[in-house]
Order: structure tokens, then C-alpha cells, then sequence
């Protein structure tokens, strides 16, 4: 991702417009945030350099320069090189991130992140993922799952240096940051060293290896609404990692939901395929069929089609913003047999010649088609 330019960066054309290259952004933002990559340098990394395409292309300004000079035409405008956001810190952007990512109202949970504190080495809200049943996500349920949650290390205090001792780091002299000047122009950003922190661990805590927490297991049991979809988030009040002072975040849970062998899903229709053999087609029938709350009846006219729809407004799942259910929609799917006996060829030929001319469509159209190519040629 390093060698590419901005444009290839964010993933869009250099004539796009500011909506969608907003959305680009959010989009590699959020897989590169350092919430949902922990201890990931290299996605670290990787947000940085999407923030630093994003600061360029979305100035009118910037983004003239460097359409025609690259980024060597920014030199000294606060934008060049990886890490530099025109004078905005690391501690800036998580600011701007964490009221970007607040998620939609309802559902019983959904909502924005905990700030972080800058002296934790670790995020209080963490995000997983969680398998859902069809029938779970349909009609809701308690889940009872198992996770895995930081503390703070008792033995370093949460700072990740033996017996706690940090030192002043001496490359930005506890400031967190280095300020860089280009001609008249200055800008800051992260230190590379300490990480923004300001001081440095001198030896790594032996019972945690320097990370400054360990990892706690823990059973919950939380309550999932009716109407959850893949893709949708719930947070869990609460039930976060917890820090130094005892107080825990969020959780994150973002589901995945198995697809039912019967029923497909679509939004908050719900389609279901009924068979339905050529001889019921052609004479009507009705037919029961299985509901997300029990049965409904079919009643097919006298030639119904193959991919024909029959709509029952309300039958479908329930909107989890809203409470309103969306459709159930059964589509008719005509099976003709594939292989029949001497005994049922002969019934179907009788069949098919007590209609007389109607049982023969094609010939009269086709009869009349032959006659004209015919007279092409005289």
C-alpha cells in the first residue's frame, strides 16, 4: 500500500467526487482502525497513510498541487510523508474517529465508543464477531457466548515496564510528538519511538511482556433483538476491557447469520420457494405453507406460471429499528416430470389431442413463417 500513489491508496478515480471519496475513506478507515486491528503495526500503518491520502485529496488546494506535482509538490504544506497530518496528532485523529464510528440509534444498544484514555495501552471497546442461527436472529434469543477481555497488569500497573519504572522518552523529550519545519512551515506528528506516549519502558514487565494487560475469560449472556441481520452491530454496555481504575468499556458485537435451508432472507423479506407439479399448475390448487409463525394458505388459479408470486403483506421479519414486518413472498416453481412410462405417454398423447387445435399453437405460426421465407426466394 506504501508504493501507491493517493488515488490507488483510497481506491478511487482522480476525477471522483467529495461523496465518494468520503466513502472510500470511511471505508479503509474502518478496516485499519486501530480499534479493530490491536497491536497490528502494520495496519497501523496502513491508517495512517489512508488519513494522509484523505487529508490531501479532500483540500481543494492540496489536491491541485499534487495533481501536478505529486507529492514532492507538497513538500513543506504539512503533508508529506507517512504519519504527517498537517498539525494534527495521533491523539486528534482517534478523536475524530471515535465520533465517526458512533453507530446507528435502537436495537437496544447500538450507539457510540468509550474515549479512550491516553494513558491506557489498550482500548476499552473491543469489537468481535458472532455466529447467529437463522431462527436466533429471526425471532431474537439470550446468546450465551464465551469471551476474551484485558485488565490491566497488576505487577507493572498497567504501564508494561518492570515494576512500573518508565523513562522519559529522549527522542521527543516527553512531548509525545516531534515537530517538523520545511522553509517557513512546521508541522507535528507522532513520535515514532514512544508512540505518542512521552515515555519509553526501559525493561518489558516480565508478567506481561511489556503489553500492559492480560487477558481474562469470561461468560455472558446477552440478549439479541428480533430482526438482526449480517453486518448489523449491537453494543454491549459494560462488557468491554476494563481499565486501571476498574471501569470497563463497550463490546462490539457484529453478527454473521446462517442462511435457513427453506427460507431466504432479503432485508426483511422473507422468500420461500413452493414446488409445485405442471398438473397443479394447469388446474389450480390450494396448497399450505410453512410461515416464521405458522401457515398460510395458497389458492393458485386455474394455469399458474412457473416463477409466479404470491405476497402476504406482514409475514415477514420484523424491522429491528422500526418493529414493522416486511413480506413473505412465495414463488411458485413448476417441476415437470423427467422421465414417464409407456402407460403415461400414451394418457398425456390422448390428453393433448382432446384439446385438438389449441394443443398445437406453434403450427399455425410457424406454418405461416415457413411460407414467407419461401417466397424470399422466388
Amino acid at each position: 500500500m506504501k508504493d501507491l500513489d493517493y488515488y490507488e491508496i483510497l481506491e478511487v478515480s482522480c476525477d471522483c467526487d467529495a461523496s465518494t471519496l468520503k466513502k472510500a475513506y470511511r471505508k479503509l478507515a474502518m478496516k485499519y482502525h486501530p480499534d479493530r486491528n490491536p497491536d497490528n503495526k502494520e495496519a497501523e500503518d496502513n491508517f495512517k497513510i489512508v488519513n494522509e491520502a484523505y487529508q490531501v485529496l479532500s483540500d481543494d488546494s492540496k489536491k491541485a498541487i499534487y495533481d501536478q506535482y505529486g507529492k514532492a509538490g507538497l513538500e513543506g504544506q504539512g503533508a508529506g510523508g507517512h504519519g504527517g497530518f498537517g498539525g494534527t496528532n495521533m491523539d486528534d485523529i482517534m478523536d475524530m474517529f471515535n465520533s465517526m464510528f458512533s453507530g446507528s440509534g435502537g436495537g437496544g444498544g447500538f450507539g457510540g465508543r468509550t474515549r479512550r484514555d491516553p494513558n491506557q495501552k489498550y482500548a476499552l471497546d473491543f469489537e468481535i464477531e458472532l455466529d447467529l442461527a437463522f431462527n436466533e436472529a429471526i425471532f431474537g434469543c439470550d446468546k450465551e457466548f464465551n469471551i476474551k477481555y484485558k485488565i490491566a497488569c497488576d505487577d507493572c500497573g498497567g504501564s508494561g515496564a518492570k515494576n512500573g519504572k518508565m523513562t522519559t522518552c529522549d527522542y521527543c523529550d516527553g512531548q509525545g510528538q516531534i515537530v517538523m519545519k520545511q522553509g517557513f512551515m512546521s508541522f507535528a506528528q507522532e513520535c515514532p519511538k514512544c508512540h505518542g506516549e512521552g515515555r519509553s519502558i526501559k525493561d518489558k514487565c516480565d508478567s506481561c511482556n511489556g503489553k500492559g494487560y492480560k487477558e481474562k475469560d469470561d461468560t455472558i449472556t446477552i440478549k439479541i433483538p428480533a430482526g438482526v441481520d449480517t453486518g448489523n452491530r449491537l453494543r454491549a454496555q459494560g462488557y468491554g476491557n476494563k481499565a486501571k481504575n476498574g471501569r470497563r468499556g463497550d463490546l462490539y458485537i457484529i453478527f454473521n447469520v446462517a442462511e435457513d435451508e427453506h427460507f431466504i432472507r432479503n432485508g426483511n423479506d422473507i422468500y420461500i420457494e413452493v414446488p409445485l407439479f405442471f398438473t397443479q399448475a394447469v388446474l389450480g390448487a390450494k396448497i399450505k405453507i410453512p410461515t416464521l409463525d405458522g401457515e398460510e394458505e395458497l389458492n393458485l388459479k386455474v394455469g399458474t406460471k412457473d416463477k409466479e408470486q404470491v405476497i402476504f403483506t406482514g409475514k415477514g421479519v420484523v424491522d429491528v429499528q422500526t418493529g414493522r414486518k416486511g413480506r413473505l413472498i412465495a414463488q411458485i416453481k413448476v417441476i415437470k416430470p423427467t422421465i414417464i412410462t409407456t402407460e403415461q405417454e400414451k394418457l398425456l398423447l390422448e390428453l393433448q389431442e382432446s384439446f385438438g387445435i389449441e394443443s398445437t399453437p406453434h403450427k399455425s405460426i410457424l406454418d405461416s413463417t415457413f411460407d414467407r421465407v419461401k417466397n424470399w426466394f422466388k
